[in-house]
Parts: structure tokens; C-alpha cells; sequence
């Protein structure tokens, strides 16, 4: 563990003298990428110097014990230095693990209506509720990028953008299909209904992640079909982008301005196309360990939200709840730390094992 913790230390160093480097300064991806890079190993860099730190003190104190007037105190103050390592190792063990060079950015969320009609649409919209109250928590800024509203409420389909320090490291494990169980409003018996809704939580592109060329890409432009108010439905205003390659289709029409909506449009087909990209990479270099957390398959049914029981179940850990009420109005991060915590412990597991 020193070991690397001595590289990382170095690489962080390197990185300060190469950030003052009036060739480095000119090329602004380079900057970018050091600086991302230098903020990623700062915190690790930070506690190790502390690690470091508790070290000496557990020497002094060790040479404290020879002085009998100091002996005393000496055995107190290395019992707590002895905890502190102990706690400063740990935190240590978690950093180190491999790093997911996407955790740090924002993310586009896609929530669509799936088994379940009009019931399944409103689950969509009561999902964007709870992940925009989650959002808002943390004081994060959420922007809607595209939105086709239900018949009875919710949304068929809404894709949003989720600004904020951090935003994939937690959204991540959100992908898949979330079911829920109550009874409807359209229901005149009283009868509980499952649904389903599936969630989709990709990485934002960046300027520098992925090169789309546009000659690939048709652009149609239409007139807006959703409830985006009468100034959206009498222009011409909605944009929909075809990647010919892949024949990814994406659209949007929340704005009133054609060309705000191409922009949006082409913020979430490059965000798709590098989800894609990572994907592919994932499956050629057998990335998924048998010790993941599913975090993509849209297929995957992954929590199940009982409302008559006040319940959540997310089924990947075996973690249960009865404040569904209170998660729904924005305590995700109960589940979400769980996840976390979850992800964290199986993959220190399997670096034992390796």
C-alpha cells in the first residue's frame, strides 16, 4: 500500500510542475486533463501525508513510555493515534481501488414509461420527482433536455441533464428497470398494479470524450408534438438528430428557440454515443467483474417501490427500507450510500483475492 501510495504522491507532484509548464498552460486538453487528474489525487495525496503524520506521532509516543512522568499520558495518546491509523487505513483501502474516470461528471438521465400504460407513464414522472428533490438536496442543477408527457400524467419518455460534483458517482447504480407496486388512480377496484419504468444514467460528454462528425448525423426539424406549451406547438421548433452509423435517434422540443434545441439534441446524441463507446470497451476488456453492481443494463430489474407497504427493495444488494414515502420525496441517498458501500466491499474483496 505504501508503495502506491508513494507513486500517487509523486504523480501528484509531477502534475503541479507540469501545470506550470507554459507549453502545458497553451494547450488547453492537456490542461484540462491535469487538472481533472490532479483533483482526483488530491484527496488520497491529503490523507496519506496525515497517515505519514500519525506514524511519527505513534514513534514519539512509543518514546514517551520510557519517561515514567510522561508514561501515563504517552499510553493514552498511543491508543488514539493506534485508532486513528487504523480508521486513516481504511479510507486509504477504499481510495485505492481502481477509479471510474467518469464518477466526477454530470450526467443525462433518460427515464421512460414501460409495462404498465398510462400507470407506468406516472411512475416515470413520480421517478424525475424523487431524483429532482434528491438533486436539488444536494444542491445540485437539473435541466430538461427532452419531454414527452403522458395521456394521464408523467412522462412516456423524459431525458434530463443532472449538473453537479460528483452527479455520476452516485446516479450511476440507477440504471435498470424499477417496478412498482400500488394501486392505481384509474383502478376502481382498489386492485395493487405492477408497473415498471426504465432508467438510463449516462456520463456526460465532455468536449475532449468523443469527436462526433456531423456529416454522419441528419437533421430533421419538426413542429413539437408533446405539451410544451401553444408558443412551442405553432413553430417549427423541435429538432430530431439520426446518427447513420448507429441509428441512434434522439430528440427534443423543450425549447421554443430551433436552435437551443439542436443544441440539447446534440448534447444527448454525443452522450449516447460515448455511453456506447464505453460499453463496447467494457465487453473487449471483460470489465464486468463478477463483483459488480449492475449499473447499465435497462433490462435489469433492480429495486421495487410497494407503496401499499410503505416499502423499497433494491434487489442487487438485498437492502430493504419502510420509509418509501420519505425516499420518494428526496432521501435517495439512503439507497444510494448502501450502493455505495455495497460496490466498495466487494471490490476490496476481490482485491484480496487477486
Amino acid at each position: 500500500m505504501i508503495n502506491r501510495l508513494e507513486a500517487i504522491l509523486k504523480r501528484y507532484n509531477e502534475i503541479k510542475e507540469e501545470l506550470s509548464n507554459p507549453e502545458i498552460i497553451s494547450n488547453i486538453k492537456k490542461m484540462t486533463e491535469l487538472s481533472k487528474e490532479q483533483t482526483r489525487l488530491e484527496k488520497t495525496v491529503n490523507i496519506y501525508e496525515e497517515y505519514k503524520q500519525v506514524l511519527e506521532d505513534i514513534e514519539a509516543a512509543k518514546d514517551m513510555l520510557k519517561d515514567k512522568d510522561m508514561a501515563e499520558f504517552a499510553k493514552e495518546e498511543l491508543t488514539s493515534l493506534e485508532d486513528r491509523k487504523k480508521e486513516i487505513e481504511k479510507n486509504l483501502e477504499v481510495l485505492l481501488l481502481p477509479h471510474d474516470p467518469n464518477d466526477e461528471k454530470n450526467v443525462i438521465v433518460e427515464i421512460r414509461g414501460a409495462a404498465g400504460g398510462d400507470e407506468a407513464n406516472i411512475f416515470a414522472g413520480d421517478l424525475f420527482d424523487m431524483y429532482e428533490k434528491y438533486a436539488n438536496s444536494l444542491g445540485w442543477k437539473i435541466e430538461v433536455l427532452n419531454a414527452e408527457e403522458g395521456t394521464a400524467g408523467g412522462y412516456s419518455q423524459i431525458e434530463f441533464m443532472v449538473k453537479g460534483e460528483g452527479a455520476y458517482s452516485k446516479l450511476k447504480y440507477e440504471s435498470g428497470a424499477h417496478r412498482v407496486q400500488r394501486v392505481p388512480a384509474t383502478e376502481s377496484q382498489g386492485r395493487v398494479h405492477t408497473s415498471t419504468a426504465t432508467v438510463l444514467v449516462m456520463p456526460e460528454a465532455e468536449e475532449f470524450d468523443y469527436e462526433l462528425d456531423e456529416s454522419e448525423v441528419r437533421i430533421d426539424i419538426t413542429r413539437s408534438s408533446g405539451c410544451g406549451g401553444q408558443g412551442v406547438n405553432t413553430t417549427d421548433s423541435a429538432v430530431r438528430l439520426t446518427h447513420i452509423p448507429t441509428g441512434i435517434v434522439v430528440y427534443s422540443q423543450t425549447e421554443r428557440s430551433q436552435i437551443k434545441n439542436k443544441e440539447k439534441a446534440f448534447k444527448i446524441l454525443k452522450t449516447r454515443l460515448y455511453d456506447l463507446k464505453l460499453r463496447e470497451q467494457e465487453e473487449a476488456n471483460h470489465a464486468e467483474r463478477k463483483s459488480k453492481i449492475g449499473t447499465g443494463d435497462r433490462s435489469e430489474k433492480i429495486r421495487t417501490y410497494n407503496y401499499p407497504q410503505n416499502r423499497l427493495t433494491d434487489h442487487r444488494i438485498g437492502f430493504t427500507s419502510m420509509n418509501l414515502d420519505r425516499i420518494m420525496d428526496g432521501e435517495l441517498g439512503v439507497v444510494i450510500n448502501e450502493l455505495i458501500n455495497e460496490d466498495q466491499r466487494r471490490k476490496l474483496e476481490e482485491n484480496l483475492e487477486n
